[in-house]
């Protein structure tokens, strides 16, 4: 267990080291959310209902997408996977702890725009905090579940930029955190569905519970998990 604990919280630290790492997960969030966020509540008063929702979806979708993978095509694409066999620790060890690192950045960055949210720019304020966070939890699993797809897969870095921008690209535009997905035309709004982006807006905004809404997202989990159980098993045969 400490080497374990060891491991994430190096690789925390390799994170907080890592400057493309630290722009996906905190910076431009935040800046887009400081930006966007000024111009949403100025020519739509209305968005203030639910601008911690889209702002927070932004950020994790970005985080999760274009900044979880990144770590895991450096280690798994490189030597360096040679090193954690011959030291007997295992493959699936640096993808845990990559996905405990992030789940933690993603979840301070989401906390951040919370706090200021009200303040900034006097948005909604989530009914209930405990509903919130959970449900916000399970979706960042969610999604670094597919950034851990996209890095074990993948072991190019520019292969990398382009499948994760085909990803987050997608579920920045149909998902209706920029504007609602009621403007779009319905073959685009069945797409937008595919993206959990998508079903995070519909589940924060609500203040009660739908589990049926969770049920997409947790088909998505399951076939991320498999996929990663599969590749890294792959990884360490070869």
């Amino acid at each position: 267990m400490s080497a374990f604990l060891y491991g994430v919280i190096l690789q925390w630290k390799l994170d907080l080291r890592n400057k493309g790492v630290i722009l996906t997960y905190y910076v431009v969030p935040l800046l887009f959310f400081a930006f966007i966020g000024a111009i949403f509540t100025s020519i739509n008063p209305t968005a203030k209902d639910s601008l911690i929702q889209s702002m927070t979806i932004f950020g994790i979708t970005m985080g999760a997408f274009l900044g979880t993978p990144t770590p895991l095509v450096e280690l798994y694409g490189s030597d360096i996977v040679k090193a954690y066999k011959v030291g007997g620790i295992p493959i699936w060890m640096a993808a845990v702890n990559n996905f405990i690192s992030a789940f933690f950045h993603l979840f301070i960055m989401s906390i951040v725009i919370y706090l200021i949210a009200p303040i900034a720019f006097a948005a909604k304020v989530p009914q209930s905090t405990l509903y919130f966070f959970l449900s916000l939890a399970f979706f960042i699993v969610v999604c670094l579940a597919i950034g851990t797809v996209l890095g074990l897969f993948i072991t190019d870095i520019s292969k990398l930029t382009m499948f994760s921008q085909f990803i987050f690209l997608p579920s920045l535009m149909l998902s209706g955190i920029m504007f609602p997905v009621d403007m779009l035309p319905v073959v685009l709004q069945n797409v937008g569905k595919i993206f959990p982006a998508t079903w995070a807006l519909m589940i924060l905004v609500e203040n009660e519970l739908d589990l049926t809404l969770f049920l997409p997202l947790l088909f998505i989990l399951c076939l991320a998990v498999l996929a990663s159980v599969y590749r890294l098993s792959r990884v360490g045969k070869e």
